[in-house]
């Protein structure tokens, strides 16, 4: 069967061949009552892992390893514009998922991860889910299981590879290896894993932080236009969709409609801003001050970074300490959509942000931290505040999280509107309206779609 048509034949599955939805829900919700889980606020002063350097003016491991807190610097334009505490992770991790087709349903091995930072202590995540430190041992611990499945890539059908940004707001010019493979061998089913179909993933990704954000990401680039199609009925496959506009999105909006503008903006901005980052000592950075307890801010912020104290079962070192990031608030996501002339379009912004490695990407058409959130500044963000108090055109609103093992109980309301073709007839600058096709052609690309507009991405449906 065409690897398109068995995508999509595994996202209308929603009930699924292997687990039925209740079963994988009861399962996830046994894993996270029986999973204990201590995480508590300590000093940096009590831990026998991490230090604050003088010297350097930053937070690092005691053997340079896993990550290091640091202060950065961005001018742009000639203008001091940002000081902050940020992640630096040189490394690429892996975040990679095992597809199998079973009884004549793609099926993907999906694991219940516990984390430090998830609200739920256990969340569904791919089937790896490492830093390089991770999978080298460098910590001492057990390899992750399923590692050789992505050191062996090559023996197996690879359906997606690339390398993606993280939260550059967060992290410092971060990027994980996003993959999913094929295998058609008899995969051993290990505890704390679970097979999935699509449509069962997609689903969940409805309930309040159950599918972490590294799934989200990886199932975002699944391949449908770089996909040859020729041998097959469009139609075929279109009746898998309920919305209509969004098959024409995918099989019948050509990209090369989009492109040469989706480049020209991005590469404009590239061109005529000079943007430089710089480290700074943490002791250094503006508004901002360290204690023995972790890096706070003088002002209102969107976060603090904190030293914790965790004991988990489960997982390959079950005690430790290391500072998390913490945020103040609730972020804002959104995702608006329209149907031009028949086709389903979104909505994305260019969105330059302090650790981005090339300096801007793509995000969705709402990016709001805790503090920015429900003011308006322009149009596009007036129609959708108007339309969210009126509870108009919500096509989905769930709250899911960000990645547990760098922050604490870090969760973003992600939204998905509908408006109608009409509503914006000039766009404000660095906005633009896309098919689906177009985003799912530029994800093949790294660094093109920043890991918000790829997370809402992976929530459309059907």
């Amino acid at each position: 069967m065409n690897s398109t048509k068995m995508f999509l034949k595994s996202w209308q599955c929603v009930e699924g061949n292997v687990n039925t939805y209740e079963e994988i829900l009861s399962w996830i919700k046994e894993k996270i009552e029986n999973t204990s889980v201590t995480v508590e606020e300590s000093e940096l002063s009590l831990s026998n892992q991490w230090l604050y350097d003088n010297i350097n003016g930053t937070i690092h491991n005691k053997d340079n390893s896993f990550f290091s807190v640091i202060g950065v610097e961005q001018v742009l334009n000639g203008e001091l514009t940002n000081q902050q505490p940020m992640i630096l992770q040189p490394e690429i991790g892996y975040l990679g998922i095992i597809i199998k087709e079973i009884d004549g349903v793609l099926n993907f091995l999906m694991q219940a991860k516990i984390e430090p930072g998830n609200i739920n202590a256990v969340q569904i995540s791919p089937t790896i889910q490492a830093t390089k430190s991770n999978f080298t041992a460098k910590h001492g611990g057990k390899k992750p299981a399923y590692l050789d499945y992505f050191l062996n890539a090559h023996k197996y059908h690879v359906i997606y590879d690339q390398i993606q940004s993280e939260q550059s707001s967060r992290f410092y010019k971060k990027r994980n290896r996003n993959i999913l493979i094929q295998v058609d061998d008899d995969v051993c089913l290990l505890d704390n894993f679970c097979w999935m179909t699509l449509g069962q993933i997609k689903k969940m990704m409805g309930e309040n932080n159950i599918i972490n954000m590294d799934t989200r990401t990886v199932l975002s680039g699944i391949p449908f236009v770089t996909t040859t199609t020729a041998n097959i009925d469009k139609r075929e496959l279109k009746k898998y969709f309920t919305d209509k506009a969004l098959a024409e999105s995918v099989f019948e909006a050509a990209p090369s409609k989009y492109l040469t503008h989706v480049f020209q903006k991005l590469n404009d901005f590239k061109m005529f801003n000079e943007i430089e980052t710089s480290f700074k000592p943490l002791s250094k950075i503006k508004n901002w001050y360290v204690t023995d307890r972790g890096v706070y801010s003088r002002q209102k912020a969107d976060f603090s970074v904190r030293q914790y104290q965790i004991s988990i079962e489960g997982r390959e070192i079950t005690t430790w300490n290391q500072p998390l990031f913490v945020a103040e608030g609730i972020a804002e996501l959104a995702l608006l959509t329209r149907d031009h002339q028949g086709t389903k379009e979104f909505l994305v912004k260019l969105q330059p942000e302090i650790g981005t490695l090339d300096n801007v990407e793509y995000g969705p058409t709402i990016q709001w931290e805790s503090t920015e959130r429900g003011v308006p500044r322009d149009e596009v963000e007036k129609i959708y505040v108007d339309q969210l108090n009126r509870e108009e055109g919500i096509v989905s609103k769930t709250l899911l999280s960000e990645e547990g093992g760098r922050f604490y109980h870090e969760q973003n309301l992600n939204v998905i509107m509908e408006i109608d073709d009409d509503k914006l007839r000039k766009l404000p600058e660095n906005y633009i309206w896309v098919s689906y096709s177009t985003l799912n052609y530029i994800i093949q690309i790294n660094n093109v779609l920043n890991i918000q507009l790829r997370n809402l991405i992976s929530m459309i449906n059907l």
